[in-house]
């Protein structure tokens, strides 16, 4: 897995080092204050939670790891619905509870070992996942595109141009490129609502976040902790490819167990000052690709900058002020993303879909899913719901981890090979 990076740059002035880390915290500026803008939380904690959760994950991993921490996308749902009809500090509770499961998991790589554990979580499990991940949020984002088609075209064609035709940073930054452009046209078409504006002027530009503490409500953990292992398996993706790019297997050092816990504590830190789940930041592994500098100092100013950042009111404002129609435009691109991670995850394990069992696991993820399924609980007295991606994936797991290997389904082939996945 170690592969050798090409010409790594040690960057020794301490400017051009001050420059780097903006950098990277550009790059996750855009997906970080989207996700609480969706969800209903505040921008300004989730970019301050976001620079305090970085620090923390390189303090517990032992500076060894260059990631950044920043906003997932994977919560999106489960905390906007439980935002909507429990409150805010309610799903701060829920997130802090997956953040817990991180520590279980962790424990358990300890236990039993890197391979054995990932292996209750195969592709044919977790690409139909990501799948109702993204696919399940669609209709958010068209109904947000449906305040204003315009904005909303505008601000999606100027992502897709900077993903396809950018240079260097704004190839890197496609969402915050959207963003800009597409609130620029809401400015000069007066679709920004006065209130809005007149709030941004009398905005100061320094103050601390509007933190909020958490509430345990097991509604809200029922709802929100079970995405915990669907991002599981993103983090050891991340943790994998940031390796690659850097030339060394964090996975033995400092090792899985220790990099989950690190994530597991600081989503806990993100959660328990108000904001969204943190999670590992592919764009940031791009910056590093692309700059060829693996210092992870460098991450830790881009995290001192996003704590600035999460500490100017006036940002604020203005991220408040975005219109409906701006969102839907980079909602469209970035849930379509999301469904089209999880295709591809089905299609790198080259899974066998003339296999009725493959088909089977799929067919239940997708179906419960998407469909609106649910199944109650009961306990201490509780009332609880399993519903939507959190029932798919462990119907999913429980499928894949019962259902027979079989053999030869298909036509021609010789008797006893087997062509399962």
């Amino acid at each position: 897995m170690t592969q050798t990076p090409t010409a790594p740059t040690v960057p020794t002035d301490p400017a051009r080092r001050v420059v780097l880390g903006l950098q990277h915290s550009i790059a996750m500026f855009g997906a970080t204050v989207l996700v609480p803008i969706l969800v209903g939380l505040s921008p300004s904690v989730a970019l301050f939670g976001a620079g305090v959760a970085t620090l923390l994950f390189h303090l517990l991993t032992g500076g060894r790891v260059p990631i950044f921490l920043g906003s997932s996308f994977a919560f999106i749902a489960p905390t906007a619905l439980v935002v909507k009809e429990m409150g805010a500090p309610a799903a701060a509770g829920g997130l802090i509870a997956a953040g817990a499961m991180y520590l279980l998991f962790s424990a358990l790589v300890k236990l039993f070992g890197t391979e054995r554990l990932l292996r209750v979580f195969p592709p044919i499990v977790t690409g139909p996942v990501i799948i109702v991940i993204g696919l399940g949020l669609s209709s958010v984002a068209v109904n947000q595109a449906k305040s204003n088609w315009g904005l909303a075209l505008v601000t999606l064609l100027a992502a897709v141009v900077a993903s396809i035709y950018g240079r260097g940073l704004f190839r890197m930054i496609p969402i915050l490129v959207g963003v800009v452009v597409g609130y620029v046209a809401s400015l000069l078409t007066g679709q920004v609502a006065p209130d809005a504006l007149k709030a941004i002027a009398a905005a100061p530009l320094l103050g601390l976040p509007d933190f909020h503490g958490p509430v345990l409500d097991w509604r809200a953990v029922a709802i929100i902790a079970p995405i915990a292992v669907v991002t599981f398996i993103e983090h050891v993706g991340d943790v994998i490819v940031n390796g690659r790019v850097v030339g060394q297997n964090f996975l033995e050092k400092p090792g899985l167990s220790r990099t989950l816990f690190a994530d597991g504590i600081a989503n806990m830190s993100s959660a328990v000052m108000g904001g969204p789940a943190a999670t590992t930041y592919a764009e940031n592994t791009g910056v590093l690709a692309l700059t060829r500098v693996y210092d992870p100092a460098v991450l830790r100013i881009g995290a001192a900058f996003a704590i600035l950042f999460g500490c100017s009111p006036k940002l604020a404002a203005v991220l408040k002020s975005l219109p409906q129609g701006v969102l839907g435009g980079v909602s469209i691109l970035l849930f379509g993303m999301i469904a089209s991670v999880g295709i591809r995850t089905l299609a790198e394990a080259k899974i066998d879909f003339a296999h009725s069992r493959n088909l089977i696991i799929v067919s239940l993820i997708l179906v419960l899913g998407l469909g609106g399924a649910a199944f109650p609980l009961s306990i201490a007295g509780t009332k609880l719901e399993l519903h939507g991606m959190a029932l798919a994936a462990l119907v999913g797991i429980v499928a894949n981890l019962l259902l027979p290997h079989q053999h030869q389904e298909v036509a021609g082939l010789p008797e006893g090979q087997d062509v399962s996945v």
